[in-house]
């Protein structure tokens, strides 16, 4: 069968990966079209736009970068209608694969979204239109069910896919010796895989270095940047940026900073104490904060619905303040244990890898019924 499948970012891109491998497992003569990135495309087919031309996040980053925008969601209807897949995947992404599913809808195109835009969080009414131009809908997080259900729509709960990504990971144990760190214990450094979070929160997370001299920072470099993109802001720090290896750091770190998004989630997966940081455009967060309807930012903290992890948000994301979080995840036993007890509850509730495979047979089940 002839897939198309749209991530727009690089959380999109993992999974993507994921469910292409697990859907050439159950089809031989699966074919792939799409916009993604490399890990995408390592699994073969043919990539038609990468996300790292995509990624804007935020009201203000949206409206500046809107010809992009358009220009890219002309490409891609485009290039689906050429290609007549027998199914349309859309992978997270939201601002962009809603417009995509609307437009693939009215083509007579079967529409399957795998990570449920996150309507829950703000303008809830969207599940009435979601209704209309999607055919399945595959979630990922535990609370939707009943989210979607009080809306009268019916969804695949098909857990999560970060614990098949987790569950496949194999450690590298030349790591610390093949990057020079042996000898201090890791903090690692996460600022996210957009420009705008990079700019906004690399500069603070550097700014905590010179007080933990007894540790050795790490920054998770993203795949769609080069070296040179992060010696801007770290001047003549010593730090390493290490690329496609965050689960290695990970499983070598003692804490971490990390940028509000799926990283939250994997580092509590990877049991690794940590402070949540967003920092955004201010017109776009004040936007945010009138229109969003949810207590917490972080994945671990909307899963768990309590504070698991401490948020810097915005104001509060500086380096003074996240150094003192640092410090108790670092030095206050009881304040560390506590958040490692409450990421066993979470790890229960996340439940058991198979994500990717759920739902690819879920497509090609729904697929062979059109």
């Amino acid at each position: 069968m002839k897939y198309y499948l749209v991530a727009g970012e690089a959380s999109g891109d993992l999974h993507g990966a994921n469910l292409m491998k697990a859907l050439k497992e159950l089809d031989s003569e699966a074919d792939f079209r799409f916009f993604g990135g490399d890990l995408m495309q390592a699994e073969g087919g043919t990539l038609v736009k990468h996300y790292a031309d995509m990624a804007f996040m935020g009201f203000v980053e949206v409206v500046i970068n809107l010809r992009t925008i358009l220009k890219n969601l002309k490409l891609c209807k485009h290039d689906i209608a050429t290609y007549r897949p027998d199914v349309l995947v859309l992978i997270d992404f939201p601002g962009f694969n809603l417009k995509i599913a609307e437009f693939a809808k009215a083509k007579g195109l079967l529409v399957c979204y795998y990570i449920s835009p996150k309507v829950w969080a703000w303008n809830q009414k969207r599940v009435l239109k979601i209704k209309k131009i999607v055919d399945h809908l595959f979630c990922i997080l535990p609370f939707e069910v009943d989210f979607y259900k009080s809306w009268g729509m019916d969804i695949d709960y098909v857990g999560n896919p970060l614990l098949d990504a987790v569950d496949a990971f194999k450690a590298d144990a030349s790591f610390l010796t093949n990057n020079n760190l042996t000898g201090k214990r890791i903090i690692a450094l996460l600022p996210g895989s957009r420009k705008q979070e990079i700019s906004r929160l690399l500069p603070e997370m550097l700014g905590v270095t010179g007080e933990f001299s007894d540790h050795q920072f790490v920054v998770a470099g993203a795949p769609s940047f080069k070296a040179e993109y992060y010696s801007q802001y770290l001047g003549n720090k010593a730090i390493p940026v290490i690329f496609n290896a965050t689960y290695d750091i990970l499983a070598n770190a003692e804490a971490a900073v990390v940028a509000s998004g799926t990283a939250t989630l994997e580092t509590a997966l990877f049991n690794v104490p940590q402070v949540v940081v967003y920092k955004g455009n201010a017109i776009t967060i004040s936007i945010a904060r009138m229109l969003v309807k949810i207590k917490f930012i972080s994945l671990v903290n909307l899963i768990m619905d309590k504070e698991v992890v401490k948020e810097l948000i915005q104001q509060d994301c500086t380096s003074p303040k996240i150094a003192a979080e640092l410090d108790n995840l670092l030095n206050d036993d009881d304040y560390r244990q506590k958040m490692l007890d409450n990421y066993e509850v979470l790890d229960g509730r996340m439940g058991a890898p198979g994500a990717s495979m759920k739902t690819a047979k879920l497509i090609v089940k729904y697929t062979s019924k059109k």
